[in-house]
């Protein structure tokens, strides 16, 4: 069976902003494979940089006059090669010269083309036989901070978090429940609330941080009893948004309330305590390792995960593993570049005792990949929204997913949460 790489085409498409991003085909001797490139509103500043001076116009150029001349003719089996061979091209730390996206584009494409090749699924190829292990989806279900306009809560997203299922089909039914039984709830809280959405189809409602968590604690304990398993929750506070440097404190404006980072540790432990959070992302903004840490020691069967803090990236990672800040690990495989890249921060997290949550851009294509990407890599969460069609997209792809394994299929094992 022959990969050896025949052509490489790049081309402009849409995400669910309605913003620019590009999309790339691989073709193999043998094969056929095509990625598309999200994009996040909330972005740490240690990411790569998207796209190189001039935009997607520029690194449709790129591929067409410089990287696909090197890429055609490698054997999309190496995908270290491949990978690599991206980096050299670009020769900088944060791919600012042919752009992370477009980089994140070629790799993705690049083994989906590979495992076409030979007959298989992408989790299949990247996994083998023994990616068996469904993700538990973690789903955004009230919007705030970036992710909105007008009067939100200040937090970024509150989360339904369904761990106690025993099939991925029952958690993604209890989340479509959870954020159904929190419209209705947040209509009876608010007449004037209009079932406005987020990009990710969140709720979006004139609503403060704390009638957010009430309105989600209610939904949750309600579909629980509905389904006859635990449905917990979390969210994602985005802290960085809420970090004002000059005057060293946390800016809830929604709120009225500014929070040095004393205050903001007493107050995330509050909430954690009050609603019994399962999941805390991003409580501290992207430079604070030493409040990661300290709430990490404090907080006992939790996830205290880092996006904004890692950026995916295995330096910044290790630097949290030395300070044990956080136990759990956003992977946006965009957010550093390749999918080598990505795998390296996932494999350290594991060794380490971190969770890798897998995850989507709040501006996403229907692009399903990080599907597979979560059973392959052995990442027990996904954190891919409840509705809107690029959500559903991931989520459909990991019911099919669960199907076609059958009685191999099983939910991950999440240690922090279940004691395994």
């Amino acid at each position: 069976m022959s990969t050896t790489i025949e052509d490489v085409i790049a081309r402009k498409v849409f995400n669910t902003r309605g913003e620019e991003t590009i999309e790339v085909d691989v073709i193999t001797t043998s094969g056929f494979g095509r990625a598309s490139a999200p994009a996040g509103e909330s972005r740490g500043k240690a990411e790569v940089v998207y796209y190189p001076q001039g935009g997607v116009d520029q690194a449709l150029k790129k591929v067409e006059e410089v990287i696909a001349p090197e890429i055609v003719g490698l054997n999309a089996d190496f995908q270290d090669e491949i990978d690599r061979t991206l980096h050299e091209i670009d020769g900088s730390k944060d791919f600012r010269i042919i752009g992370g996206n477009t980089a994140f584009a070629i790799s993705l494409a690049n083994a989906e083309a590979a495992a076409n090749s030979y007959g298989l699924f992408l989790f299949q190829y990247l996994g083998g036989q023994v990616a068996n292990e469904l993700p538990y989806p973690l789903g955004n279900t009230i919007s705030g901070g970036k992710h909105t306009h007008g009067k939100s809560p200040d937090i970024q997203e509150f989360l339904a978090f369904p761990y106690g299922a025993e099939s991925f089909s029952e958690a993604a039914n209890a989340n479509a429940k959870i954020y159904k039984e929190a419209g209705a709830i947040l209509k009876k809280k608010d007449k004037l609330f209009s079932g406005g959405k987020s990009d990710e189809g969140a709720w979006i409602a004139n609503i403060n941080n704390l009638d957010a968590f009430e309105v989600l604690a209610k939904a949750c304990e309600e579909v629980s009893n509905d389904v006859g398993f635990e449905c917990g929750f979390g969210v994602d506070v985005a802290a960085s948004s809420l970090w004002n440097e000059k005057e060293k404190v946390y800016s809830y404006a929604r709120g009225g309330k500014k929070r040095d980072s004393g205050e903001q540790l007493e107050f995330i432990l509050e909430i954690i305590k009050k609603y019994h959070l399962v999941y805390v992302e991003d409580p501290f903004h992207e430079k604070d390792y030493e409040s990661f840490a300290e709430l990490t020691r404090k907080v006992r069967n939790g996830l205290i995960c880092g996006d904004d803090l890692f950026v995916t990236n295995s330096e910044r990672l290790n630097r949290g593993i030395k300070m044990r800040a956080g136990n759990a690990v956003i992977i946006k495989v965009n957010q550093i570049g390749t999918l080598t890249d990505a795998l390296e921060t996932i494999e350290m997290a594991k060794r380490n005792g971190y969770t890798p949550v897998m995850s989507h851009r709040s501006g996403d294509t229907c692009d399903w990949h990080i599907a597979h990407l979560a059973v392959a890599f052995k990442c027990p969460i996904i954190k891919t929204g409840v509705v809107e069609g690029t959500r559903i997209a991931k989520i459909n792809e990991l019911i099919r997913i669960e199907e076609f394994l059958g009685d191999r299929a099983k939910m991950a094992n999440i240690p922090t949460l279940k004691g395994g």
